[in-house]
Formats: structure tokens, C-alpha cells, sequence
């Protein structure tokens, strides 16, 4: 090329984390120009070995592209900005001295008025010094070229057994929280209430095994109670999986779950009432996803269900063939069940959206959907510069969690209303 006086291209490279990771040892000895990082919220941990390997690259510049730059504490924010900008924000041992105490601690519902005055300074002169590499557009430009999206909460009460069995094991399970300690059993605790919430045929093994906090609920199984049964009577099963019934429309679906144990139900509730489907989870390789994912988008073919695992189809996945999304249960993170539900309202969706988001009263699950709200306050506060209430993870508020409201159709309906008064 430059014997023919043509200008040498500049080469590019587009490669996965995981592959960068493998060849890391080889890339460092380029010298690079630019790296630009797509979903760069992977980087949030500044010890894992992806972003080591990347940090060691000597690039002259960096881009992070994120919709979701703080998914749940500011330590997570100061790792892109420190990856793009190293040492602007100082040492993380400084950035939670000057900024993440302070600013947490003025957040805190118990916060003095000093504490809370001192907590707004820290604030603004974070968002002064972030906003010199901060570029922040948000989906409200989406809402001008899609069509509407209309989301909506479902409250879904326990069945009798779920009922029964969520306080057996809540009575278990609050006996290490008076002795005022967070152990790994009462953490553990809290991912079989959701399960729970989702289906008492997924807890069931541990009934029978006797597992701490589950001694002695077999016995409130009725007799004859099979776990691999599809739909079992009214008064055993899920309030949840009840919602779940075709009604008329010809809309395809996308039925969204953190457990693949949940997504087995769904295949027996579709196979038990003829509805076809197409299923995604970890175990599929990239070559079949696509696949199934282009098959899926085709509105002349019959599947009109799409069951995704949320760990496995966060990111990427575009299923513009349906128009209707079900997150069956919530994930703390709340960045994580926003890249979920973005799955079908995006790019070339041409009909109205609707996002339903199931919980079952009065539970955990509505305790996780309060919890998302105030990590999202604080994403709101820092890269939108919004205004709203932060509070800690305290042993008083994990205490809460193993709670069960049966006197209410929505325990976050609630909350809110008494806090607009």
C-alpha cells in the first residue's frame, strides 16, 4: 500500500472481554490509540482480572459506553471513571474518604441536618469533577422514534401453602437475626423466600432433606403433593404462575426469570396448555441463540412464548417479535432486570410495549423492588443529578426482609402513599 502512495489504514481490532483476557500477555506489547469498551458496567470491579488486564493496556485514550454506570454503590462508579481518567477521582481509599462516606452517610433517612448539608457539597462537586469525562444521555431520546411503554406492577398474592410454608421458614430464619448477627445461612435465607415466591415445588427437595430453616415443612405439603406436577391444585401451587394465562391476543411474549428452575416450570405449564415456545438459558451456545432469536422474531412462526434467563439474555439480545415482557421475579440489581426488559423495546419495534412486573404481596420480592428504587435514586442523584433518599443495607433493614404483610394488596403501594402523605 505504501509503495503505491496510499495511505496505510489504521488497524482496528474488535474483540470480546474474554478473549482480550486470553491474550492479554500479547495485546500489552501494542501501542493502542483509542479503546472504546461496550457495555463498560462490566468493568465495575476494579479487582477482577478482565479489568486489570484492560488497565494495563497502555492506550493514549479511553471511551466506556454504559447505560447503567452505577448499578449499586459508588465504589462501582469510581472504577469506570478511574478506567477512563486515572486519577481524577483520586485513589479509592481517598474517593470513599472525600466522597462515598460523606455522601452516603447525608443520605441516611437518620441523617443529621449537618451530616445532610455536608452530603449535598460532596455531591455536587462529584458531579463537577465527573461531568469534565461525563457525556449522559438517557433512554428519554429512545421514546421519541419507539412506540409507547407502559409498565406496570402486579401484586399477586401467596396461595395457602405458599403462605404457610413463608412463615414456617420466616419463624426459623429471624431466630440468628435477634442475636442481632448477619450469617451466611440468614443471607442464604433470603434466595429460598424467592424462590418461594416463585413456586413451593422449589423448595420442596429442601423440605424433604430437612435443611436448616425448612425442619418440619414437609408436613405442610398435602398428601399426595408431587413437585413435578404442572398445575397442582389452587391451594399448592404459586400465586405467580397462576397470573400466567393466554388471554386472546395474538402478541408474542418474553417471559423473563433468574432461575432456570423457574424457566422448567414454564415448560411444563406451556407443553400442559399447548402453547409453543422457544427457551434460552446459559447452556446455549451463541450459534444456536441466534438461531432461535431470529426464529422467534418471525411473526408468521407459531412459538409466541420466549422463556430467558435474565443472567444468560441481559445484554444484546433484541426480540423486537414480541412486544409483551414478564419479569417473574426481581434481581437486586436493578440494572440488571432494566437490561432484561429492554429486550423487546428497542430498534425496529413497531408496536406498543408493555412490561409486567410480578410480585407476590407483601413478600421479599416487594422488599427487592424498594431496594431498587433507592440504588437507582442514587445512580440518579450522581449521573442525572436528580434528587431522592438513599439508605443503608443495616441488619435492621435485613431484619425487615424476613417479614410476610398479609393485610395489604401492595406493601410498595403502601409505603408510597404514605410518603407522599
Amino acid at each position: 500500500i505504501a509503495q503505491h502512495g496510499l495511505r496505510v489504514p489504521t488497524p482496528i481490532l474488535i474483540i470480546s472481554y474474554e478473549t482480550f483476557r486470553l491474550h492479554a500477555e500479547v495485546l500489552h506489547r501494542c501501542k493502542v490509540g483509542l479503546v472504546i469498551c461496550d457495555e463498560g458496567h462490566r468493568l465495575k470491579n476494579s479487582d477482577n482480572q478482565t479489568y486489570q488486564a484492560l488497565n494495563a493496556m497502555s492506550a493514549q485514550r479511553g471511551v466506556l459506553i454504559s447505560g447503567t454506570p452505577i448499578q449499586n454503590d459508588l465504589l462501582e462508579f469510581f472504577s469506570l471513571v478511574h478506567f477512563v481518567n486515572a486519577g481524577i477521582l483520586g485513589t479509592a481509599h481517598e474517593f470513599k474518604k472525600r466522597f462515598e462516606h460523606p455522601i452516603l452517610k447525608g443520605r441516611d433517612a437518620d441523617a443529621s441536618d449537618g451530616d445532610r448539608q455536608r452530603g449535598e457539597e460532596k455531591l455536587k462537586e462529584l458531579i463537577s469533577v465527573v461531568n469534565r469525562c461525563l457525556i449522559r444521555r438517557t433512554s428519554d431520546i429512545l421514546s421519541k422514534y419507539l412506540p409507547v411503554k407502559i409498565e406496570q406492577v402486579v401484586c399477586c398474592r401467596l396461595t395457602p401453602l405458599q403462605t404457610q410454608l413463608y412463615k414456617r421458614f420466616l419463624k426459623q430464619a429471624m431466630q440468628s437475626l435477634q442475636e442481632d448477627r448477619i450469617s451466611v445461612s440468614s443471607l442464604s435465607s433470603i434466595t429460598s423466600l424467592k424462590k418461594l415466591c416463585n413456586h413451593p415445588a422449589l423448595i420442596y427437595d429442601k423440605c424433604v432433606e430437612g435443611n436448616e430453616g425448612f425442619e418440619g415443612a414437609l408436613d405442610l405439603f398435602p398428601s399426595g403433593y408431587c413437585p413435578k406436577a404442572v398445575e397442582p391444585q389452587k391451594n399448592a401451587g404459586s400465586g405467580l404462575l397462576m397470573a400466567m394465562t393466554r388471554t386472546t391476543t395474538s402478541d408474542k411474549v418474553v417471559l423473563v426469570s433468574n432461575y432456570t428452575q423457574t424457566l422448567d416450570l414454564f415448560e411444563k405449564l406451556c407443553r400442559s396448555r399447548r402453547y409453543q415456545y422457544v427457551r434460552l438459558d446459559g447452556t446455549m451456545s451463541i450459534k444456536k441463540r441466534a438461531k432461535i432469536v431470529e426464529r422467534f422474531n418471525v411473526q408468521s412462526n407459531p412459538e409466541f412464548i420466549f422463556m430467558l434467563s435474565s443472567k444468560a439474555g441481559g445484554c444484546g439480545l433484541n426480540l423486537i417479535g414480541a412486544n409483551r415482557l414478564v419479569m417473574f421475579d426481581p434481581d437486586w440489581n436493578p440494572a440488571n432486570d432494566e437490561q432484561a426488559m429492554a429486550r423487546v423495546w428497542r430498534d425496529g419495534q413497531k408496536k406498543t410495549c408493555y412490561i409486567y412486573r410480578l410480585l407476590s404481596t407483601g413478600t421479599i420480592e416487594e422488599k427487592i423492588l424498594q431496594r431498587q428504587a433507592h440504588k437507582k435514586a442514587l445512580s440518579s442523584c450522581v449521573v442525572d443529578e436528580e434528587q431522592d433518599v438513599e439508605r443503608h443495607f443495616s441488619l435492621g433493614e435485613l431484619r425487615e426482609l424476613f417479614t410476610l404483610n398479609e393485610d395489604t394488596a401492595s406493601d410498595t403501594h403502601d409505603k408510597l402513599m404514605l410518603l407522599l402523605g
